[in-house]
């Protein structure tokens, strides 16, 4: 009885504590589910968007002239996208086959590859093949990051079916094959292909694109220049995979597995681009920003020809070494730039030796001495007087300046060609001081010298300039662009580093062409090139002859600071200088010296395959002989010297002249400005 009535509250217990069980489970599923769709959304909400920008940033080429890839920019990430047309099959096939096997078949995810991929890492007792899809790496790669997160792993899924939905199977792996990283700084295969193999990825054999396919598993371990044995195990392991899927057969595979790699030095063929490049790096970034050229991938083609900066780089082997300076760079230092007078594409360019990045060849201001006179000369020219003009060479003096000749002597009645022949300093003063400093310096301005100083209390319009002695100074590359107006019939045409942009989904940015002006009148050019071609051949610059049609003049500065030789052919117009970064002296170095030599060296290496040209001569122009020549080859004759600022000959022809020219009387619209006492220039 009294167990009868104890029974009930037992089955109440029971079925209380059943209740309480199933209460907590429905709570827990609640929380759990509501965790797992909290999870879900804020997954989905913290998601990339395929909206944004798929394709990743990439490095910027640079071609040379005849289209050679000269070096591409050191940007984040080295990668230089590539058109899935140009990838070959045999690569694309390679990293289906070991990376994606059902490809071609899966929407993004693919549940038999990961219950494969779990398969066979069981079976083989280690991990040899991975579940994601390519697709699923592209958007982890491309948008997600590389942590090993549940959260991660639900967004790459479902990133993988969305990229499914909206982009081809073609256009995937093409994205992927660009994304990928190889090692060695190298991403995509384009890039990967360079670095390891020196080629295109267009031209890489079944061989180099299996390894190629090998190395992204783990880029470290299998690269070739870290592991050679082990990259070419995976090689292997590839083509097998590539047999298995049907991709080519085992003979196929067996041959390529035998095939000798030819891997890439990675050193560049020629060490002296960086100052070219960093010039028309900056250039760009002027014009796009620095974004443009660091990530967008541009193409651009470039003036530069790697065969004429070899021969400039051979040739600069000529400067001496006398110290390393406290930023290890060799003293003195020297820079060379040639351009093509006719369109002002600059084909080589050394802006010093070293690894600064401080490019002499456009940056360095630097005093011209003797190199300048030309444009005195051209002005003499132009205000009547000819190459048979005589002059005394004697000592004049202003206020408290007497100038002095390099040998410190006076050679008595020189016509003018002589005195630019022998770089007679006293000569180039008296024509200044006879026509004027403004000529010469509108002349030099019109032919592209830029750094002129005419105002102010401190500037260029004296008889100083006449010998170089300049307020900043002058570029090597300004120079070399001056000098081509005289190879050019007076047309100066404007430096030009950049032909083409290309950006990386082949829209042309900019397509230059030459920029040219009449600057100087071609008669009064031609008979100064006539003059200057004796420097050469008898003067100063003897050490700079090449056998072919060419003029030119040397320059030494006060104290051997500076040495130049500037020179030109109808073809090539070229200036070096050599200079120690801190002014020094060079130890009697002249410009007629190693400049010269190195002035030969790369005109002779530069112009090896174009045969000999002579400058044009315009019609009407007549060039008197030198009478003081004339009268020690002719004792009898008795042709009287001209006296300054007269013609020798009525037949010289000096119309024609540019208008808006500066006076040519003798006086200057401006006050003459007496100079500082410089030393004698050479």
């Amino acid at each position: 009885m009294n167990q009868d009535n104890h029974e009930p509250p037992r089955r109440s217990n029971a079925t209380n504590y059943t209740k309480l069980i199933m209460i907590t489970l429905v709570v827990f599923i609640v929380l759990t589910t509501g965790a797992g769709l909290g999870f879900l959304t804020a997954s989905i909400q913290t998601m990339p968007n395929l909206s944004q920008e798929m394709r990743p940033a990439a490095s910027s080429q640079f071609f040379d002239i005849q289209g050679r890839l000269i070096t591409t920019t050191q940007s984040v990430e080295n990668r230089l996208p590539i058109s899935i047309k140009k990838v070959p099959k045999n690569l694309q096939n390679a990293f289906v086959a070991a990376e994606d096997a059902r490809f071609y078949q899966h929407i993004g995810i693919d549940p038999r590859g990961i219950l494969r991929a779990v398969w066979t890492n069981i079976t083989n007792r280690g991990v040899t093949e991975g579940g994601s899809t390519i697709t699923q790496q592209l958007a982890k790669n491309a948008l997600l990051t590389q942590e090993r997160t549940l959260k991660r792993k639900f967004q790459e899924a479902v990133l993988a079916i969305q990229i499914e939905r909206q982009y081809s199977k073609r256009e995937i792996l093409e994205m992927y094959l660009n994304q990928i990283y190889f090692g060695q700084g190298a991403y995509g295969v384009q890039s990967a292909a360079l670095t390891y193999f020196g080629k295109n990825a267009e031209d890489l054999n079944l061989a180099e694109c299996a390894l190629l396919a090998g190395i992204p598993k783990s880029p470290n371990y299998y690269s070739p220049y870290n592991n050679l044995k082990a990259a070419k195990e995976r090689q292997s392991t590839v083509l097998d995979q590539m047999v298995r899927y049907g991709y080519i057969a085992q003979a196929t595979a067996n041959k390529a597995k035998n095939t000798k790699l030819n891997l890439s030095s990675g050193q560049s063929q020629y060490l002296s681009t960086s100052y070219f490049i960093d010039y028309v790096t900056q250039l760009l970034i002027n014009t796009y920003g620095a974004d443009a050229v660091y990530k967008d991938g541009l193409r651009i083609y470039t003036t530069l020809d790697l065969d004429m900066q070899k021969a400039a780089e051979q040739a600069m082997k000529e400067l001496p070494t006398t110290h390393t300076d406290k930023n290890k760079n060799k003293q003195p230092q020297g820079a060379l730039v040639a351009v093509d007078p006719r369109t002002g594409f600059i084909k080589a360019m050394i802006g010093g030796r070293g690894t600064d990045q401080f490019n002499r060849a456009v940056l360095a201001e630097r005093q011209p001495g003797s190199a300048f006179k030309p444009f005195v000369y051209l002005a003499a020219l132009e205000s009547g007087m000819t190459p048979a003009t005589i002059m005394e060479d004697s000592k004049v003096t202003f206020k408290d300046w007497s100038p002095q000749n390099y040998d410190n002597k006076f050679h008595g009645k020189v016509s003018l060609r002589t005195a630019l022949e022998q770089s007679l300093n006293v000569i180039a003063v008296k024509i200044t001081h006879q026509i004027g400093p403004d000529k010469p310096l509108y002349f030099a301005q019109q032919m592209g010298i830029s750094s002129l100083v005419l105002r102010g209390s401190v500037n260029d319009r004296n008889l100083a300039m006449s010998l170089g002695g300049l307020t900043r100074g002058v570029t090597p590359l300004e120079m070399a662009s001056a000098y081509g107006v005289l190879a050019n019939r007076g047309i100066h045409a404007k430096p030009l580093a950049i032909i083409k942009v290309i950006d990386r989904s082949g829209k042309v940015l900019e397509n230059n062409v030459p920029r040219e002006k009449v600057a100087i009148n071609e008669r009064t050019g031609y008979v100064l090139v006539d003059m200057m071609r004796g420097v050469i051949a008898k003067g100063t610059g003897a050490n700079a002859n090449i056998n072919r049609p060419a003029a030119g003049k040397t320059g030494t500065t006060s104290d051997y600071k500076d040495a130049w030789f500037v020179g030109f052919t109808p073809d090539l117009s070229t200036a070096v200088w050599i200079g120690n970064d801190n002014g020094d002296s060079l130890d009697e170095i002249t410009g007629g010296a190693e400049p010269a030599i190195i002035w030969r060296i790369f005109m002779q290496k530069a112009l090896a395959n174009k045969p000999p040209s002579e400058f044009y001569r315009p019609n009407g122009v007549y060039i008197p002989p030198d009478p003081v020549i004339e009268k020690q080859n002719n004792p009898k004759n008795t042709t009287k010297p001209t006296k300054p600022g007269q013609s020798n000959s009525d037949k010289t022809t000096t119309n024609g002249s540019l208008p808006n020219r500066p006076p040519s009387n003798n006086g200057s619209i401006f006050p003459l400005i007496p100079p500082p006492p410089p030393k004698s220039t050479h």
